[in-house]
């Protein structure tokens, strides 16, 4: 991407009731189509090299310092991008917009029928990447991180939870569903040495306990 980061990878029936407020509890039949993040060896490896040290400052910390959600080809931007990815069925408008499908959000296990109830959450939040390192890089490679769709780093899921998630990192925050962590460490750490970005003590630490389980 940039030079510089050249070496950086049972069924429960709902009921009518839930089914009017779009979510429906139902297994998936296959993953979210996140892209395949390195395994838990090759992560504990790339673990083993990134920097630890204390996180930097959330000092002119902005969004707007990462632009997403840009347009991807045609109307149809990043976050409409991975709707469709993740998604099962999904329908979209003339204006890409999706009107139609399913998804199912691997963090927590709910599927919602409805793409207002789904974000885009990025797997390192762009906060926690401006702490990391992200401070330095231009605008430009801040834009290219936050619509990464490459790497695993985008991930549709249901909204409240990524906004539980905010922009910790996984010594203070993992998926709720059990069975994905193994997945979501990987995916951390492909991103993290990908981009060339630290980890603080306890964020390694969690990683490390995480991946020892995989």
């Amino acid at each position: 991407m940039f030079g510089v980061y050249a070496r950086r990878s049972a069924v429960v029936a709902a009921s009518a009731a839930l089914a009017a407020t779009s979510v429906l509890l139902t297994a998936p039949t296959a993953q979210a189509a996140l892209p395949t993040p390195v395994s838990a060896a090759t992560a504990r490896t790339y673990l083993g090299q990134l920097t630890v040290g204390a996180e930097g400052s959330s000092s002119g910390y902005s969004r707007d310092k990462f632009p997403h959600w840009i347009t991807q080809s045609g109307a149809c931007n990043t976050r409409e991008v991975v709707l469709k990815r993740d998604g099962t069925n999904v329908q979209q408008d003339a204006s890409c917009a999706a009107v139609s499908g399913s998804w199912y959000s691997q963090y927590d296990g709910a599927t919602w029928s409805a793409a207002s109830d789904v974000d885009i959450d990025h797997m390192v939040p762009l906060a926690e990447a401006w702490r990391s390192g992200a401070s330095s890089w231009t605008n430009a490679q801040r834009q290219s991180f936050a619509n990464d769709l490459t790497r695993p780093q985008l991930i549709a899921v249901t909204d409240n939870v990524n906004q539980a998630k905010g922009d910790k990192d996984p010594a203070k925050w993992m998926p709720p569903r059990a069975a994905y962590k193994c997945t979501y460490v990987r995916a951390w750490v492909h991103v993290k040495h990908q981009y060339n970005l630290s980890v603080d003590s306890a964020e390694k630490s969690a990683l490390q306990s995480a991946l020892s389980g995989c």
